[in-house]
C-alpha cells in the first residue's frame, strides 16, 4: 500500500513546474538535515577526521547541509531520468575527455569506470549509457525490494544494467572477457579482508582491489569518471586517463599501486571540492570505528 502511494506521488511530482519541484526536494533536504542527527553527527565526524580545525564549523555545516542536499537531488535526477527523453539528457549532460574511452574501445579493451558518490552520480552513470555504452553498475541489495526494483527500473531507462554485489566477481570476469563495461563505486566502506590498504583523504583505509585486478589480468581499462555542476541544472560528465596496471612479477605489489592511483585521484577530486562528496556515511568504519562511538 505505501510504495503504491510512493508511485502515485510521483506522478504528482512529476506534473509539477520542474523549480517547484526541485525546491520540494530542497525543502526535505533541509528537514533531514535538522530531524536526523545521526546521519548530521556522521557528515561531523569525517569533517573533523579529515579537516581537523583547518576549516571553520561554519564552512563543515555548509559541507553537510549539502551532502543531504546531493542525497536529495540524486533521488529526483532518479525520478525525473524515468521520464526524460535521450535528446533531454543528452541537453543536460556535457561530456568532455571521451578521447580516452574511445582510445581502450579501440586497443579493444574492456572498460572499468571507477566512481564515486560524487556530485549527480545517478545522472552521471545513465549519461554515460546514453551517450557512450551499456554499462553495468554493482549495486547493494535492498530492505525493500519493491523501492529496489524502482531504483534499478530507472537506472535501466538508458540501457544500464546492475549487479547485485554479492558473489560479483564471475560475473565481472565474463563482462571483461566479452569488452563489456563495468561501472565500480570506489569510496564505499570495505571489510579490510575484501581490499587493500591505501592512503585516501590522508588516512590509511582499505580499499577495493577488484578493478586492478581484473585490469591487470584480462588487460581491461581503468578509466575514473565523475560529473559536476555550477548551477545544478547542466552538468558536465569528464573522464580522466586510464589508470595503466603495471604486469610485473609481484601482482600483489602491482594491484596495490593501481588502486592506490584510483584513491589519489578520488582525493584531488574531493579535496578541490568537498561539498561534492557524500559526507554522510560512515566510510571509515572499517578502519577507524572508533571515531562514530564520539557521537550517537
Amino acid at each position: 500500500m505505501g510504495f503504491k502511494f510512493f508511485l502515485l506521488f510521483e506522478k504528482f511530482l512529476m506534473v509539477m513546474p520542474k523549480k517547484l519541484r526541485k525546491s520540494f526536494f530542497v525543502l526535505l533536504a533541509n528537514m533531514a538535515y535538522y530531524l536526523s542527527s545521526r546521519y548530521r553527527n556522521i557528515g561531523y565526524i569525517n569533517l573533523d577526521f579529515i579537516y581537523e580545525d583547518t576549516i571553520s564549523q561554519e564552512k563543515k555545516k555548509e559541507i553537510i547541509k549539502y551532502s543531504f542536499k546531493n542525497l536529495l537531488l540524486n533521488f529526483l535526477h532518479l525520478m525525473e531520468l524515468r521520464h526524460m527523453s535521450k535528446e533531454e539528457l543528452e541537453k543536460k549532460v556535457t561530456i568532455k575527455n571521451i578521447e580516452v574511452v574511445h582510445k581502450a574501445h579501440k586497443e579493444g579493451k574492456a572498460i572499468i569506470y571507477v566512481t564515486s558518490h560524487y556530485c549527480a552520480w545517478e545522472l552521471g552513470a545513465a549519461a554515460i549509457g546514453n551517450s557512450v555504452e551499456s554499462v553495468h553498475a554493482i549495486f547493494k541489495k535492498m530492505k525493500n525490494l519493491d523501492y529496489q526494483n524502482w531504483v534499478l527500473e530507472s537506472r535501466s531507462k538508458f540501457s544500464n544494467k546492475s549487479l547485485e554485489k554479492s558473489n560479483v566477481i564471475k560475473p565481472l570476469i565474463k563482462l571483461v572477457k566479452n569488452k563489456e563495461a563495468s561501472g565500480i563505486l570506489i569510496d564505499t566502506a570495505i571489510n579490510q579482508r575484501e581490499g587493500v590498504e591505501v592512503d585516501f583523504l590522508g588516512k590509511r583505509v582499505h580499499q577495493s582491489a577488484t578493478p586492478a585486478y581484473l585490469a591487470r589480468k584480462y588487460n581491461a581499462a581503468i578509466i575514473p569518471a565523475t560529473i559536476k555542476t555550477d548551477d545544478e541544472e547542466n552538468y558536465i560528465l569528464t573522464f580522466f586517463d586510464e589508470i595503466v596496471v603495471q604486469r610485473s612479477d609481484d601482482e600483489k605489489e602491482d594491484i596495490k599501486r593501481a588502486t592506490q592511483l584510483q584513491a589519489d585521484w578520488l582525493t584531488k577530486l574531493i579535496f578541490d571540492e568537498p561539498k561534492f562528496w557524500f559526507w554522510i556515511h560512515r566510510r571509515f568504519k572499517s578502519n577507524y570505528p572508533q571515531i562514530y562511538k564520539k557521537k550517537s
